[in-house]
């Protein structure tokens, strides 16, 4: 009789760890965003910057978390549907 392995045709799941890791960094780059947006208008604000980078750097800001919150929600439906499937 001869025996041999089975060998799966996924690859490997990716560690847990780094999973977290790009998940902090994700929100590390949004909360960068909002300081970077709240000093450009300091900046304006005490006459060093001009508004142009005010607004600019708060329009990013702004559309760095219309991202995050929008894939929050989806990832939040993702798994509200697996929890609510009937095995």
């Amino acid at each position: 009789m001869r025996v041999e392995p089975i060998v799966p045709d996924l690859p490997a799941a990716p560690d847990a760890q780094e999973d977290g890791a790009d998940f902090m960094h994700a929100l590390d780059a949004v909360g960068n965003s909002l300081t970077g947006a709240t000093r450009a208008e300091d900046a304006f604000a005490y006459g060093s910057g001009t508004l142009e980078a005010a607004v600019y750097e708060r329009a990013r800001a702004d559309v760095a978390l219309s991202v995050a919150t929008a894939t929050a929600q989806r990832l939040t439906q993702a798994i509200q549907s697996i929890l609510n499937m009937q095995i």
